[in-house]
């Protein structure tokens, strides 16, 4: 969608189950990609990534990121994704951290730091997440927090250095 206005987003895009129609894990994060950019322009986007489960979940994840620009403020682009995931076959419901079909975050935006009762920007769990900040640092590695003025690329730094053992 060329020629978009508006917001730039940093998307984190996420699933640990086949879908009965599209297929692994790897193939509905490319597809939902494509789903995105129908309302979006997407300006870069990451490989897809395989990483461990987080949680009870048992299932590899395939993630990725992209960087979208859309008209659209935050809790309309929350809504927008929302209707992604459920267009998916997700269902909110259950345990935390279980088997999804897809999962799509706002990550950061171009608008620096928003907060009400259904979203938060920046992502509160993003700064601990090494399977978020990998693809994301490929793409958008100088994206600031606008709370900790981090870029992301320091971030994923921070998170995956080694530290010596202890003595």
């Amino acid at each position: 969608m060329a020629g978009v206005q508006g917001q730039l987003y940093l998307i984190g895009l996420g699933s640990n189950m086949r879908h009965w129609r599209i297929g692994p894990p790897s193939a509905v994060v490319g597809k939902a990609m494509a789903a995105l950019e129908d309302a979006c322009e997407v300006i870069a986007a990451s490989a897809i990534l395989r990483s461990a489960p987080v949680g009870p979940s048992a299932r590899e994840y395939a993630n990725a990121a992209c960087v979208v620009r859309c008209a659209l403020h935050p809790p309309a682009m929350l809504d927008l994704l929302n209707g992604i995931e459920n267009a998916f076959g997700r269902r909110r419901i259950g345990q935390r951290w279980r088997q999804r079909t897809l999962d799509l975050d706002i990550l950061l935006w171009s608008g620096g730091a928003y907060v009400d009762r259904r979203l938060i920007v920046p992502h509160r769990e993003m700064r601990g997440r090494s399977f978020v900040l990998g693809p994301a640092a490929r793409i958008a590695g100088t994206w600031r927090d606008p709370f900790t003025g981090l870029s992301v690329r320091h971030m994923h730094a921070r998170l995956t250095k080694r530290r010596p053992l202890p003595r």
